[in-house]
């Protein structure tokens, strides 16, 4: 026999895949994507949240670490003071000890923590710094906890943002 008159068939094997299966993988993978988005933005919303209740925590703390010093006697003040800081800011770069005959600074913050929820896009360009004293609000000592307002110094601090926290409760009443 000779090889020219014999006819043989070979199969040619073609690997890859059919367009039918990567239209299907890829409904799977954006499937799998819609149910995981919805999760992910819970999680940095609930991230944010745990910042937002560790900054306020930290700065009460510090409102009322100023306050003990301020009826110690450490801190002075005037007639009519309420013995709390005039500015957040008096809480990071400190105030002359009166008791200290070196008349050292006492200072209660490192730094001044920025409201993880404000909300930066509204009143800022890109190339703006955030004063973080300004994206907190402010409570003086005079005010109602009902309608909170700014004064002659800072009681407490709340989130100025308007949205709703995962637990129902909008994140100025925190």
């Amino acid at each position: 026999m000779n090889s020219v008159t014999k006819k043989t068939s070979t199969v040619k094997k073609e690997y890859g895949f059919s367009y039918v299966e990567l239209v299907f993988v890829i409904a799977i993978l954006a499937l799998l994507a819609a149910v995981a988005t919805p999760y992910l933005e819970k999680n940095i919303q609930r991230k944010k949240e745990l910042e937002l209740k560790q900054s306020l925590r930290e700065i009460r703390i510090a409102i009322d670490e100023y306050k003990a010093a301020s009826d110690q006697g450490k801190i002075k003040k005037s007639i009519g003071d309420s013995g709390y800081p005039h500015h957040l800011e008096n809480l990071v770069i400190g105030v002359e000890d009166v008791t200290d005959p070196q008349k050292k600074k006492l200072r209660f913050l490192r730094r001044l923590p920025i409201d993880p929820m404000y909300p930066k896009n509204q009143h800022l360009s890109s190339n703006d710094e955030i004063n973080p004293a300004d994206t907190w609000g402010k409570r003086s000592y005079a005010s109602d906890a009902e309608n909170p307002r700014e004064g002659d110094d800072v009681y407490d601090v709340y989130s100025l943002s308007s949205d709703v926290g995962l637990n129902g409760v909008a994140y100025v009443q925190w």
